[in-house]
């Protein structure tokens, strides 16, 4: 591939990784994105490496969540009524999947993948230029009701049982002298020591300097206005930088990904879900492991350089405001769990949209009918862990190299 060229539309975690591995194969690249290097929901997000994330957002009781929250405007995961009939059919499908077995097989596939990108993050971190404020040293997921953490527990099981994970459950009566930030009479926690985080803009600036020095052409606010085609393959973009051409062409583009849908020819179902951060500096006493607090759906995560509480999901649109009632409740919600759950100055508030698909997969895959074209999009909240994988799985494509993934289970064919 010494001689061809690949422009990548997304500057993201995926984008990024799509333009390493192409850069790694040979490959000329050039990286486009509308706003500017790992922004979006790259930037400021919970930083988690999570290969304990097997289950998918299809579970069973998914439904009546999403019911719910409809007359919940507070809730963590909100359904903000819309006029858009493609917001409904993404429900529809959304609630086709939500059974044990469908929960499952994607859990299957959610396992394999992330299993193969944490593998490959393990030898990306392995660079001492990419300094991102990496820390393997698990996570905790922590609960206050004792009935939470049976429930839990119950989940635990099912993934030991099914996908050979399984966490240590840590009483309430350990869990202060195991991790001394979290208040005392707390129900207890499960710890997965496979997971791990690190700071997310650090790793894209890193990351990106990288590539820049290896040749690889960034270009900031550089929207794509129209994609050209011709006898079965893309020809050109019409930017705001005016036409550029390639021999291959990945779109990467996140929770806009479906506004290519039409000058694809395929469907592209990829819904923004808005999630929400405030980054803080260090509390008095910070966290040693970052955590996950179900009971209230939010994530806490402990920087070299600062300290982030995030979460939230919001199907409201391209909606671009920041309420501050929305962090606000980021905070309260570390309170019932936290000694000092606020940093003493708020650095960053933030939003960013996931790109959801109605199945929780990423789409993966050559764009059916278009010969230079590939999708690599909808990781849905899962863009972080699985970014080396899918640049891995993007340059195997375009090298047409055999793999034993489940390659079948991403490709935009299954929309069709």
């Amino acid at each position: 591939m010494a001689d061809s060229r690949a422009i990548v539309i997304g500057a993201g975690h995926i984008g990024i990784a799509c333009a390493s591995y192409l850069r790694r194969d040979g490959f000329d690249v050039t990286v486009i994105d509308r706003s500017t290097i790992g922004g979006a929901c790259s930037h400021a997000n919970c930083g988690f490496l999570v290969p304990s994330h097997v289950l998918p957002l299809t579970t069973p009781d998914a439904i009546w969540t999403g019911i719910k929250s409809v007359f919940q405007p507070q809730a963590a995961f909100r359904v903000k009524p819309q006029l858009r009939a493609a917001l409904y059919r993404w429900m529809f499908e959304f609630g086709r999947r939500c059974t044990k077995r469908q929960m499952l097989r994607t859990g299957a596939v959610l396992n394999e993948i992330l299993t193969a990108s944490m593998l490959e993050f393990k030898k990306l971190l392995a660079n001492p230029a990419l300094q991102c404020e990496w820390q393997g040293n698990g996570m905790l997921f922590v609960f206050r009701e004792d009935a939470s953490l049976d429930e839990f527990g119950r989940m635990d099981a099912m993934l030991t049982d099914e996908f050979g994970l399984s966490a240590r459950r840590i009483p309430g009566h350990e869990l202060v002298e195991f991790e001394p930030a979290l208040l005392d009479g707390l129900a207890g926690a499960y710890y997965y020591d496979g997971d791990s985080h690190l700071r997310p803009d650090r790793l894209n600036a890193a990351w990106s300097g990288q590539l820049r020095k290896d040749g690889v052409n960034f270009v900031e606010h550089c929207g794509v206005d129209a994609v050209e085609t011709l006898n079965g393959k893309i020809t050109g973009l019409l930017t705001s930088n005016g036409k550029m051409s390639a021999d291959q062409y990945v779109f990467a583009a996140g929770a806009w990904s479906s506004d290519f849908a039409d000058s694809l020819g395929c469907n592209i179902p990829v819904e923004p879900g808005k999630g929400y951060s405030v980054t803080m500096t260090q509390p008095e006493i910070m966290p040693s492991y970052p955590l996950l607090i179900p009971e209230k759906h939010i994530g806490v995560t402990p920087f070299d350089t600062g300290y982030r509480i995030a979460s939230m999901m919001e199907f409201a649109g391209f909606d671009d405001s920041i309420p501050r009632a929305r962090i606000q409740q980021l905070k309260d919600s570390a309170k019932p769990y936290l000694k000092h759950p606020a940093g003493p100055l708020e650095e960053n508030a933030w939003y960013g949209w996931r790109p959801m698909t109605w199945d929780s997969l990423p789409i993966i895959g050559r764009v059916p009918g278009l010969s230079n074209a590939v999708l690599a999009t909808g990781h849905n909240m899962l863009g972080l862990s699985l970014a080396p994988f899918t640049g891995k799985a993007v340059a195997d494509l375009l090298a047409e190299r055999a793999t034993d993934l489940p390659m079948d289970a991403l490709a935009p064919e299954r929309f069709l």
